[in-house]
């Protein structure tokens, strides 16, 4: 009687039941409003789609409008969300077939996504400018960002606890939840966003004795609440005084790998060093510029083969 009840629920309903059952209190919070995101978008598109309405047809329907608004990327998301509450209620006998198999997903064409970053002598520009005094500011946030290629919140985390100036590192194992009000430390993005990243002798000692006489566990940077705003507006402010372009701090890091790559650094220690689960999301976030390089490099075998003869 139950499982009859339950195959004429609407589906937004079930998949909310859901979403309470089995992701609350199980995945990060921002991961969390991803799917409840999905299940306000869901009841807009299916408001009146029953469980026992739900075959191939009518979800392949309920993709492709969703898809007229999204990327293929984002379509992807939704139909994963959606599919891992689907294949419960199949397994529950809600459902008598998988509609999931053999889906499509379409989306709109992407938009060509430049990253905006800065060449070697805007970003010296930019450091020159930086008002740097005895005590921690947020020119010596951006600093830090430009120097070690951290994530927003990842830097917010830091300690002086994570610093290790003997051997010139410091210890990315947390972040700060900066888009809370109490704020608050949190987990990583993922296991490989835990690193140990190497500090240049400058920052090392700069940082040494900016944080001497810190509670080892007081945050670094934060002072109270926190806007990422504050500190783009503050760096939009140094762009244009410098006259360079106007780049958020997340370009900074985009910045910072930039620079390391047209250095010749390898692609695998550039996606350690900025914690990428892997070395694909490296040659996908900056393939502009490794097709520079390759193009560089073809000159350069062009040239030496020729002085072979």
């Amino acid at each position: 009687m139950a499982r009859r009840k339950k195959s004429t629920q609407m589906f937004h309903e079930y998949f909310e039941e859901w979403i309470e059952l089995f992701k609350v209190g199980a995945i990060r919070e921002i991961t969390l409003q991803k799917y409840y995101m999905s299940l306000q978008r869901f009841e807009e598109l299916a408001p009146n789609l029953k469980m026992n309405e739900l075959d191939r047809k009518s979800y392949q329907k309920l993709l492709n409008d969703y898809a007229l608004t999204h990327e293929k990327q984002t379509t992807m998301d939704f139909h994963h969300q959606l599919k891992g509450a689907i294949l419960d209620a199949v397994d529950e006998g809600i459902i008598e077939k998988n509609p999931t198999r053999k889906v499509i997903i379409k989306g709109k064409t992407p938009r060509e996504k430049k990253i905006k970053f800065l060449n070697q002598f805007e970003i010296q520009a930019l450091l020159r400018e930086l008002d740097l005094q005895e005590e921690i500011s947020w020119d010596w946030f951006i600093l830090f960002i430009a120097k070690t290629g951290l994530r927003f919140s990842e830097a917010l985390a830091l300690t002086p606890n994570d610093f290790d100036f003997s051997k010139q590192q410091v210890n990315v194992e947390k972040t700060w939840n900066y888009k809370e009000t109490k704020g608050g430390f949190r987990s990583t993005k993922n296991e490989s966003s835990k690193r140990k990243v190497q500090l240049d002798w400058q920052i090392a000692i700069q940082f040494s004795q900016l944080i001497k006489n810190m509670d080892i566990d007081e945050t670094v940077f934060v002072k109270g609440r926190v806007f990422n705003s504050t500190v783009n507006n503050r760096l939009k402010a140094l762009c244009l005084k410098v006259g360079i372009p106007v780049i958020t701090i997340h370009g900074l890091r985009h910045t910072h790998a930039s620079l390391l790559l047209f250095a010749g650094v390898s692609i695998a220690s550039v996606a350690r060093r900025l914690g990428h689960s892997s070395m694909i999301t490296t040659q996908e976030t900056y393939l502009h510029i490794i097709k520079e390089l390759e193009s560089q490099d073809n000159d350069k075998i062009i040239r030496h083969l020729a002085t072979l003869i």
